[in-house]
């Protein structure tokens, strides 16, 4: 209520972008002020909910219900959105080196249509910057996910040497990776979904993790693919069999669309990655594609449209292992995290599932 309130109306008298950097700002502020993480747990906190803890490749979630990347660019306010009851984070995408991203303005709020449009071209400050926010991390409670990308003027045939040198900056930082391969934003990413780049890159990336995983006497961490919404069937194929015989640990599935069916307001004709509600479905399709070509063999995290807890299940039952958000989050504050937890406890219970796990895929059985 105090979002919706109090704050909701505030922020989007604002440009969407400076709204943005105030609430980054405020809780990476909050997060060097005594008491402040505390209260922020106690007033957003979700309860431990041990039906909805689960181990997915190798790492414990306290919570099914992540932050999405984007957010939280420069992993600024990583220990404030720890503590407010999410179940692991990405940061990023981050690149190499610092960069200013696309011209002013990038980002576009659609109400009607409970949606966002960005065009935001990867801003963040580099992987030093996200190094030195990490180092400092204090609340060590969530799995962290550092979400990588390469600089726009890197070109593809060179595109591996930037995940690679993303992942020797940050890997003793994140407890698993997420390789960003399907922005819409960046000039011919998307084109590394595809084809030998996407083998020769996740090959790659593959051995770097390994490398810095043997350096220090451990299996290497896990390392997803984020993919976009707006494959083919065939194309989705055969990008999903090119990521699951390359050995990396799952798929987020998925990141923004380029289309623009249904929605009503003016900005809908802004260019950019569109996220929020008019995804829903899209992406719930795709995790249904996935699931199905793995046999359920390759963990899934959903992403796109949720909203509330009926939009979670039906990604876990497509077959996601963890979904998350982002939208959401700008539309209804941190009070939905709440929601959505309790909400998934009750269709478990409701469906006869003991734990999370037993509902994943549930929609194929």
């Amino acid at each position: 209520m105090l979002y919706s309130k109090m704050a909701k109306p505030a922020l989007f008298r604002m440009d969407p972008e400076k709204a943005h950097h105030l609430v980054i700002d405020g809780l990476q502020t909050a997060g060097k002020v005594p008491g402040m993480l505390p209260l922020l747990k106690s007033m957003y906190g979700v309860e431990s909910i041990p039906e909805l803890a689960s181990e997915v490749f190798g790492l414990q979630f306290p919570l099914p219900v992540g932050l999405a990347a984007g957010l939280d660019k420069n992993a600024k306010a990583v220990d404030g959105f720890s503590s407010i009851g999410f179940g692991f984070a990405e940061v990023g995408t981050v690149t190499p080196k610092p960069q200013a991203g696309n011209e002013l303005p990038r980002l576009f709020r659609l109400p009607p249509d409970e949606a966002l449009i960005n065009r935001m071209g990867f801003n963040n400050d580099g992987t030093e910057a996200m190094r030195q926010s990490l180092a400092s991390r204090r609340v060590q409670s969530i799995p962290i996910a550092v979400n990588i990308g390469k600089n726009k003027v890197t070109p593809n045939e060179q595109a591996h040497e930037d995940y690679i040198a993303c992942i020797r900056a940050l890997y003793e930082y994140g407890d698993f990776f997420v390789v960003n391969i399907s922005s819409p934003n960046t000039p011919d990413l998307r084109a590394l979904q595809h084809g030998d780049e996407l083998k020769q890159l996740l090959g790659a990336v593959r051995g770097e993790m390994d490398a810095q995983g043997a350096a220090r006497g451990q299996a290497a961490k896990p390392v997803l693919v984020k993919i976009a919404p707006d494959m083919t069937a065939e194309q989705l194929e055969y990008t999903v069999d090119t990521i699951h015989q390359s050995g990396v640990s799952g798929i987020i599935a998925t990141n923004t669309t380029l289309g623009r069916e249904g929605l009503k307001h003016p900005h809908a004709t802004e260019a950019g990655g569109l996220s929020g509600r008019p995804v829903r479905e899209l992406s719930t399709q795709v995790i249904r594609s996935v699931y199905s070509q793995t046999g359920g063999r390759l963990p899934i995290i959903g992403s796109g449209g949720i909203f509330d807890a009926g939009d979670a299940y039906d990604k876990i039952c497509a077959g996601a292992s963890l979904v998350e958000i982002y939208t959401a989050l700008i539309y209804k504050g941190p009070e939905v995290l709440r929601e959505l937890n309790r909400g998934l406890l009750e269709r478990l219970r409701r469906d006869g599932f003991n734990r999370l796990s037993e509902a994943v895929g549930s929609g194929h059985r």
